[in-house]
């Protein structure tokens, strides 16, 4: 397909800042819900999401878990060293795997105050684990590229036990607030498992058991993906022409169960969130890969899916060559990454429906909103600010079919 021109005016809108949710409910799913299918909106509670859904859908999440990524450092002079980690980099670059490391670790990170911290100077702290206090140590070894190599003094104990012990929830920018001890628990989904994530896939925090169980009367499955999700998703699209933003890389690993069970029920699959969008539409990319002989790495570029081709197969064909490469080389999950960039003018080949908060102005996510709703997301985003919707990460929801 051709590559629209995009004009990223026309994805801007005012956000007030007091419709900004710096806090969350004291309920998961008190909160509003807006619907929109042909055309149409409604505005409901959360609570109300098993009777939106039809008894075959299958409810496809994202499991990935928020580590508290925000490590601080004290100087001895007193100054004080954020350090935010962004992506593994040795002795793997698998984040599942890197977690459970138990020696020293080099990550690329954002560094706040990093001019106060030398070259050569080794950072401590002291963190309290169990019944030990362990060392933890910061080596700047590449300050163009941020990398940073930590040390702990604990063989027995693995990064994310490090991690968990010391680091603060990476609450994102635009709370403009300190984190609360309230936030380790709710900017975190209750299915969460999988830890590598710097950032909540917040679509999924109104879910509770009491939904899940009621889900699960009405019939509707549940399938789980892991998207690791990046700071880069709050990066604002600053680029002149907006292909030419710089798109994250995010890494994804879904087991041959989940790809079955979507497999069986395309056309019946709504998503939890923006990431579990992204995951499922990368897949049936990969599987384009697999057919067109590209490559068998799990790799989506941001363009890959707009290069001009004379047909596609269909997302069953797509998916049908994932499962098909797995049986043959006897994997039981498949691991890699995406930058897809979705944005209007992308036709979707899986999600019928989603399930997803209400986002930043001029983002990539607002992209993603257009292309599901077309011009009428500025309608439906107007529709809740002038009904007291709450917005962003700790705000309210809505139910969006695709037309």
């Amino acid at each position: 397909m051709q590559i629209p021109a995009i004009d990223l005016s026309e994805y801007e809108y005012t956000l007030p800042e007091e419709k900004i949710a710096k806090y969350p409910l004291s309920k998961r799913d008190a909160s509003k819900l807006l619907h929109y299918r042909d055309r149409q909106i409604s505005h409901l509670n959360f609570s109300d999401i098993p009777n939106l859904l039809p008894a075959d859908t299958l409810l496809v999440y994202n499991d990935t878990k928020v580590i508290p990524a925000r490590l601080i450092f004290q100087r001895e002079t007193g100054a004080r060293i954020e350090i935010f980690l962004l992506q593994p980099i040795s002795p793997t670059t698998v984040i599942p795997e890197i977690m459970l490391a138990k020696h020293p670790v080099i990550w690329e990170t954002m560094i706040g105050n990093a001019k106060k911290w030398k070259d050569g100077e080794i950072l401590k702290g002291l963190i309290s684990f169990k019944d030990s206090t362990i060392t933890l140590q910061a080596r700047l070894i590449d300050r163009e590229t941020r990398k940073v190599e930590f040390r702990w003094d604990n063989s027995e104990v693995a990064f994310v036990d490090v991690v968990e012990a010391s680091g603060e929830v990476p609450l994102p920018p635009y709370l403009n607030r300190k984190p609360i001890e309230e936030d380790k628990s709710r900017y975190q989904t209750v299915y969460s498992e999988k830890e590598g994530a710097v950032a909540a896939p917040t679509a999924g925090l109104h879910f509770t058991a009491e939904i899940f169980g009621q889900l699960q009367a009405k019939g509707i499955k549940e399938a789980q993906v892991t998207l690791h999700v990046s700071a880069g998703t709050f990066q604002p699209i600053k680029a002149s022409q907006v292909t030419e933003h710089p798109m994250h890389s995010e890494q994804i690993h879904v087991n041959i169960k989940a790809i079955e069970q979507i497999c069986s029920h395309l056309g019946q699959v709504v998503t939890v969130g923006t990431t579990s969008v992204r995951t499922l539409e990368s897949l049936y990319w990969y599987g384009v890969r697999l057919l067109e002989g590209k490559g068998e790495d799990l790799r989506i570029e941001k363009l890959f899916p707009y290069e001009k081709r004379e047909s596609l197969p269909t997302a069953k064909e797509s998916y049908e060559a994932i499962l098909q490469f797995m049986n043959k080389k006897s994997l039981e999950t498949i691991m890699g990454t995406t930058e897809i960039f979705i944005f209007p003018g992308y036709e979707f080949k899986v999600v019928k429906g989603l399930i997803t908060n209400f986002h930043q102005p001029g983002s990539t996510l607002i992209l993603l909103i257009a292309t599901i709703l077309g011009d009428d997301w500025k309608r439906v985003y107007a529709e809740a600010l002038a009904n007291n919707y709450r917005f962003l990460s700790y705000g309210d929801s809505s139910l969006l079919w695709i037309q």
